[in-house]
């Protein structure tokens, strides 16, 4: 039997003890993957139960509940910081591409450890194409908030909508990537080929 929190425990014990000891905008930035790793955890425990309200068997999760789940259990940990700490634009850019390569490494370390490590292509797709569509989606919702959170008349709304903008890119993703053959294929390279655009065109954006 698997235990999540057994992995998770694991993981972030290291990190929370070096945080004590690095310079503030380091440990920072270390808090931030383990807020991506929380809610990754978070996310589990949340799509179970609503799987289990609703009666959906897990593939129709995959499609219909993860993905509006696992967006917005990533977004919730940086809304904090922007509104209890008033965290400049900057900051919450950078913030949220973090939490969401926590929220992909532990995902990751998930699948290895229920699935093995025997089929490397497999691993490969899993690790490239999953987790840079985790970044994707946190990098939508960071540069809406960048664009969007000076504008008071805009904040509201405009977050809701980078939300399920985030929401709807998973969900197709999921749905690409859960057909074998070319399909699994073109799903798994669109991220890393929009995250590539990204860095090219946007990279002044969240430029430390």
């Amino acid at each position: 039997m698997i235990y999540i929190e057994n992995t998770y425990i694991c993981l972030v014990a290291p990190l929370l003890l070096v945080c004590l000891i690095l310079r503030k905008r380091t440990g920072r930035s270390l808090l931030f993957i383990i807020f991506g790793m929380t809610s990754c955890l978070l996310s589990a425990y949340v799509s179970t139960l609503f799987a289990g309200l609703t009666q959906t068997d897990m593939a129709e999760a995959t499609y219909q509940i993860s993905p509006a789940v696992e967006e917005i259990m990533k977004f919730l940990p940086m809304l904090f910081y922007l509104l209890v700490f008033n965290a400049d634009r900057k900051s919450a850019v950078n913030g949220m591409m973090l939490i969401a390569a926590g929220f992909a490494t532990f995902e990751n370390v998930c699948y290895l450890t229920a699935n093995g490590s025997e089929d490397l292509v497999s691993l490969l797709i899993r690790g490239f194409g999953t987790g840079a569509m985790h970044i994707v989606c946190g990098m939508v919702v960071a540069i809406g908030l960048y664009l969007l959170w000076e504008h008071p008349w805009l904040r509201a709304v405009g977050t809701f909508a980078v939300i399920c903008f985030a929401i709807t890119g998973h969900a197709m993703f999921n749905v690409i990537v859960g057909r074998p053959g070319l399909s699994l294929w073109i799903g798994s390279a669109l991220p890393i080929t929009i995250l590539i655009i990204f860095y090219l065109v946007l990279f002044p954006l969240t430029d430390t």
